[in-house]
Formats: structure tokens, sequence, C-alpha cells
């Protein structure tokens, strides 16, 4: 898992509460578990004004010009801003896959699902909770001021918005070392190699029979 550590980018805004994971990454996209290849089915049926189906270019699809990832004053935005309960619905993992895969590295909203902020946690991705008042100042200098952006330093869990004050967040300190470290669940696991590996070795002399 790619280490977070520190982000400075655009900010770009989903302007809408309760998104769910089936707006996030339409069910039908669900063809895979290699973790990529999901980015361009990212809000499909917002994205798009032509109906999606798996498989079919993008580049071959109309886009909604009215939606915030197609707009070119975006292009590159690694930090998306929300509003609350953003990732609600169903748990599943690949609508993290596909922001991910799109680009996002954080995401800022009042409140999130709680099963998806878990995933993001598990796939590099860095949710923010910060309170409402904040989330709308962010939301307004989004607005009013093309190229606003912020910078995430998550040893010192602040953001710092363009021409604002530093915002303090918070985050669970196990959650954080694995971020700062760049470990998934897997990598967590391998920590532990040598004493597995012993395990292993003694239970053969143990149970050989389960051999």
């Amino acid at each position: 898992m790619e280490a977070f550590t520190m982000l400075r980018s655009l900010l770009v805004s989903i302007d809408r509460a309760n998104v769910d994971t089936d707006a996030i990454l339409p069910k039908q996209f669900m063809k895979s578990i290699r973790r990529t290849g999901f980015g361009a089915n990212l809000f499909d049926e917002w994205r798009y004004l032509d109906k999606g189906d798996p498989g079919k270019a993008a580049s071959l699809r109309e886009p909604n010009l009215n939606f915030p990832l197609n707009q070119t004053r975006y292009s590159g935005a690694q930090i998306m801003l929300a509003r609350e309960n953003f990732g609600c619905g169903s748990s599943r993992e690949h609508a993290v896959w596909a922001l991910r895969d799109f680009g996002i590295r954080a995401l800022i909203a009042p409140s999130f699902a709680d099963i998806f902020y878990g995933n993001c946690l598990k796939n590099g991705l860095l949710p923010i909770v910060l309170p409402a008042p904040d989330v709308d100042i962010l939301f307004a200098g989004v607005s009013r001021m093309p190229g606003f952006g912020a910078t995430v330093d998550l040893q010192r869990q602040v953001v710092a918005p363009d021409g604002r004050d530093e915002m303090s967040f918070s985050i669970d300190p196990a959650r954080k070392k694995r971020l700062l470290e760049g470990l998934d669940d897997i990598g967590i696991t391998l920590q532990h190699a040598d004493r597995i590996r012993d395990f292993e070795n003694r239970r053969r002399l143990t149970e050989p029979w389960l051999f």
C-alpha cells in the first residue's frame, strides 16, 4: 500500500449529502478483484450522459460537462470535498478502489459511513472528518476561487487551505501509523513473518499428519 504522509492538491467538490457506494461505483462495474481499472466508471451515472456498460470505452461516451470531475479546472485534483454521510449504502470496497484508481488520495467531509471509512484506510485513502462549518468554508473556497487547494499533513493532523487558517482533524493512532508506513492488513501480517514461519515449522514436528 502506498504510504500517506503529506499531500498538496487542488480540491474537487461533490456537493451532495448521503452519496452512497452505488453512486460512487455502480454495481455493474464490479467485475474484478484487482483493485485497478475502476477509475473510468467512478460516479458513472453522474459523469456521463449515456448509459454505461462494462467494457464500453470511456472515450466513446458522452460526458456530463456540468459534473465537477469532467471540468478542466479540477484536473489532477487528489483531494475530494463532500457532504455528510459520504460512502453510505453497501459495503463494497470497489467504491474505494475506484476513487484511488481515479487518483483521489484524501476525502474531506463532516462524516463518513463506518464501513466505507474503514475501507478507505485499508487502501491508503485518507478520510478526514472536519466540523460542518469548516467544510462549508472549504466549499466556499472551491466555488469562489478556481485553483483552490490545500495541503494535508497527516503527521500533524491538519488541513491547510489556501489563504485560510489550518484545520485540525482526529484519527486513531494505530490507523495513522499504518497510513504513514504504508501498511495494509497484509503488510501488518508480514511484519510477523518470522514468528509465523517458526509456528508452522513447530507444527510440522508436533502434528505431521496435517501436512
